[in-house]
């Protein structure tokens, strides 16, 4: 325009614009970009002989590229991927931690899933941020927890799943197949933990499944999952699964509650009630064996005394058949004897100037005094 060429345009002197003064240079100027691919085109005509076109020129520019081209095959593996190399699609090898090398794209790509890593998917449950906390809560996601069980009760299970894509040690095809038989492995395994666990639900009662069937709960899971899972070719294998809670519906958990504590009770009750027939069953037992014992023990003691009084009447028969009067006064003398030998005694004279009773002097009542008497003295002498 006219006003270029004229000392600071149509506005007056100096480079000033319609709005007054021009910018003011602040600084250092940026490089002109002209000025410098100018001036690498310079440097490359001096470093190629002969210009751009010349064929030695193009030779040394292939070479770089193709240089180039092969060293973008270099490509590197970290701990937890494994490599697959895949030629013109199609699956070729595998590879391993590490850098690696591959024939350049498009011959040669790579694909670098995690196949040494352990994911955990929850179900029922979900993260969401809690700007109150400043951090993250556990949600309840009820359309995936609540499940009906086989006696048409409802139940709301939160659990986790430990799932990994299969080493090869277990199948040899494993990540292949996790890579191109599934095209959403997490939503995959998602699902069919959901539909496993209803179905193991769906066929357990409740109550079982709130006390004490969590770990055979979690081993069905754990297999059907993996039945299906192998049925779609997924290449993934199930770890673990994990019942992170098992409750009964919000709206009644206190009735469940109560009826737990009733079984609590009841069982309590029974185990005490065991613990006492423990006790005394064993214990009249024994007393009942004691009493079969003494009445075993006193019926042969009062057979075997039968036997030897009548072993003895026998012999005293044999004795008085012999001599009929010396049996018979033996026998009235030992009768007398047995009578009268324990009872008090009395000696009366009856004959003619007869004093009538005679005191006597008791010789058995006497000894034990005699007897008693040197005991004595040795502690009348230390008394001393």
């Amino acid at each position: 325009m006219p006003w270029k060429n004229q000392g600071g345009g149509p506005w007056g002197s100096g480079p000033k614009g319609p709005w007054g003064s021009g910018p003011q240079p602040a600084g250092p100027r940026p490089p002109d970009l002209e000025d410098l691919l100018r001036r690498a085109q310079d440097r490359l005509q001096q470093f190629l002989p002969g210009g751009y076109f010349s064929g030695l020129g193009i030779a040394l520019i292939l070479l770089g590229v193709i240089a180039i081209w092969g060293m973008s095959g270099f490509y590197r593996v970290q701990s937890e991927e494994q490599g697959i190399v895949l030629r013109f699609g199609k699956y070729v090898r595998d590879s391993y931690p590490g850098l690696n090398y591959h024939l350049p794209y498009p011959i040669e790509t790579v694909l670098l899933p995690k196949a040494l890593r352990v994911s955990t998917l929850s179900i029922g449950m979900t993260l969401i941020d809690d700007p109150a906390r400043r951090g993250r809560t556990m949600r309840d996601v009820p359309e995936e927890s609540l499940m009906l069980t086989g006696d048409e009760n409802i139940v709301d299970v939160d659990f986790t799943v430990l799932w990994r894509i299969k080493p090869k040690v277990v199948d040899p095809h494993g990540v292949a197949d996790f890579l191109f038989n599934i095209q959403n492995p997490e939503g995959t395994v998602k699902a069919v933990a959901e539909s496993a666990m209803r179905e193991v639900i769906g066929r357990s009662n409740i109550q079982p499944i709130l006390t004490g069937a969590r770990t055979s709960t979690e081993l069905a899971v754990q297999e059907l999952m993996q039945k299906t899972l192998d049925i779609y070719g997924s290449g993934i294998l199930v770890q673990q699964v994990q019942m992170q809670k098992v409750d009964p519906p919000a709206q009644v958990i206190d009735a469940f509650r109560d009826v737990q504590a009733a079984r609590a009770d009841l069982e309590r009750l029974q185990n005490e009630a065991q613990t006492y027939a423990n006790r005394v069953v064993p214990d009249a037992k024994g007393r009942a064996a004691q009493i079969l014992q003494v009445a075993e023990g006193y019926k042969q003691q009062a057979v075997a005394d039968a036997r030897g009084q009548s072993a003895r009447f026998l012999k005293v028969y044999e004795e008085y058949k012999k001599a009929p009067d010396v049996t018979r006064q033996r026998i009235y003398l030992e009768t007398m004897e047995h009578v009268l030998g324990s009872s008090e005694k009395l000696i009366y004279d009856g004959g003619p100037g007869a004093q009538g009773v005679v005191p006597y002097l008791p010789l058995s009542e006497l000894t034990p005094r005699h007897s008693a008497a040197p005991a004595a003295q040795p502690q009348s002498g230390s008394s001393r």
